[in-house]
């Protein structure tokens, strides 16, 4: 068999998954999340941006809700699967899938979350609720398309830094990705991926829902690699 000439190594997975029911549990959401801002006692209710804790698993109960979380959950499982593609010993494995913690946020007036990653966990994702239409959005005067958008830094970003920059190494200059919020669609990445929320300016609020998870073997251990004693 001949040798394939080139190698694309390392490659990061990231799944995009639409709720079907979005435009029926949304606006439901964004009530609930909205009456919770209103009574936190410690929100300031003029403030451009809002985040709750991460315990919403505890605290809401409504169908809508537990929907939502199967929505997360199943699209969290389908992204894990198709990323551990032969990595995994067997090809359908039992798993057990802990959401760490789960979270909501409002944006508006330009604020923004500055680039970062989540710990004590291997895979996150963010939901949209709700945001202005894409056409709106992305005809604001001073931040354009990216208003609002969540950005991701791949592994090719650190080097741009440092590296020289030449037509040879083109292929390290596309080392970000832009992902448009759209109402009902999940983002599923891996936990380690910085990323961003950019500015959002718009007549609705930018409201998302994010979690942390992960996931484990449903019997055995998460160990893949034995060790041997000489």
């Amino acid at each position: 068999m001949k040798a394939d000439p080139l190698l694309q190594l390392w490659s990061t997975p990231l799944g995009v998954h639409h709720l079907a029911q979005a435009d029926a549990l949304n606006p439901l959401l964004v009530r609930v999340f909205q009456s919770m801002r209103a009574t936190d006692p410690l929100a300031d209710p003029a403030a451009a941006f809002y985040a709750s804790r991460d315990d919403l698993l505890q605290r809401i109960r409504v169908g809508e809700w537990e929907q939502l979380v199967r929505f997360l959950v199943d699209g969290l499982r389908q992204t894990v699967v198709l990323a551990n593609q032969g990595a995994w010993p067997d090809a359908t494995p039992g798993l057990q899938i802990a959401l760490r913690g789960i979270w909501f946020q409002i944006a508006n007036r330009g604020s923004h979350h500055d680039v970062h990653t989540h710990g004590n966990c291997s895979w996150s994702g963010v939901y949209c609720v709700q945001v202005d239409t894409g056409a709106q959005r992305a005809a604001h005067p001073l931040l354009g398309a990216t208003n609002g958008v969540t950005r991701f830094y791949g592994p090719h970003f650190n080097h741009l830094g440092g590296a020289h920059m030449d037509f040879g190494n083109a292929y390290l200059q596309s080392a970000h990705l832009d992902v448009a919020p759209l109402p009902g669609q999940l983002v599923v990445f891996p936990s380690w991926l910085p990323h961003q929320a950019m500015p959002y300016d718009g007549e609705a609020d930018r409201i998302i829902v994010s979690f942390n998870a992960s996931v484990h073997a449903a019997t055995g251990s998460d160990q893949l690699h034995g060790y041997t004693h000489v």
